[in-house]
């Protein structure tokens, strides 16, 4: 893997784990590491999974308003220019990957962070992780697709609760609420996320791809364009070697053994 200057890439076995190596800045995003973050997810090298993380005791403090070294994001025309080159193309990255994601959130998931976190299909959250939308307590708004995501995730009322009061929603209120996956203990939290990002890793990629991209299409279309994704996923899917296995596997009563095509 490169060698990355805000983040650690490794991979194990199918599974890509990627790290926000800031510790000191409790992880804060700078435009290097959503430039690094939008670089490995191009670089998955047959990856069947991505496991994303931070280091030290924070997933992401958010945008990196006050970046020692490094180019730094500023508010105005600066993070309109922030946003359109650098973390906006890291969040359609994150969309659009053909490999499910799941984020293990450890300690603090705000703004641009938590967007990160809620952008995989699966989020773990340690007991001591929250999740906060802090930008009304500096004048600033929500982005990231934050006010896309919570609303759809969460309904409008909590979503406006979040960002119009810029609370931090901690890991049990946000399992409880549907904001996230899971909550689990912080000495369980990797462990967990490492053994469902594996479970995804093993399963028929193909398949799984199609449905990322039908339950986001989903949230948006019409029932009539829904069944006829369905059904051109279906061939798509239908047409793998996954899919002779899988069939195979039922008729002779075993696990499938899926290949990733």
């Amino acid at each position: 893997m490169p060698d990355y200057q805000t983040i650690l890439a490794e991979r194990r076995g199918d599974v890509l784990q990627l790290t926000l190596n800031r510790p000191d800045r409790l992880n804060a995003a700078s435009l290097e590491m959503a430039d690094e973050l939008n670089a490995a997810l191009d670089r998955i090298d047959g990856a069947r999974a991505v496991l994303i993380t931070g280091a030290g005791r924070a997933f992401c403090s958010g945008a990196d308003l006050q970046g020692r070294g490094e180019r730094q994001v500023s508010v105005g025309q600066g993070s309109y220019a922030a946003l359109t080159q650098h973390y906006n193309p890291l969040m359609m990255k994150l969309a659009e990957l053909d490999v499910p994601a799941v984020a293990a959130v450890n300690g603090p998931a705000a703004g641009i962070g938590c967007s990160i976190a809620l952008a995989c299909d699966f989020v773990l959250a340690g007991a001591s992780a929250y999740f906060l939308q802090a930008f009304v307590n500096i004048g600033l708004v929500p982005d990231g697709g934050a006010s896309w995501m919570l609303t759809r995730l969460i309904g409008k009322a909590r979503a406006t609760e979040m960002m119009m009061l810029g609370e931090k929603i901690g890991a049990a209120r946000a399992a409880e609420w549907g904001l996230v996956h899971k909550a689990v203990g912080d000495g369980e939290l990797l462990a967990e996320a490492t053994a469902l990002a594996e479970r995804l890793a093993g399963g028929p990629t193909v398949a799984l791809g199609v449905m990322r991209r039908n339950i986001a299409e989903g949230m948006d279309g019409t029932y009539a364009q829904a069944l006829q994704r369905e059904a051109a996923g279906q061939r798509t899917a239908g047409g793998t070697g996954d899919a002779m296995e899988g069939a195979t596997a039922f008729l002779q009563k075993r696990k499938p053994a899926f290949r990733g095509a």
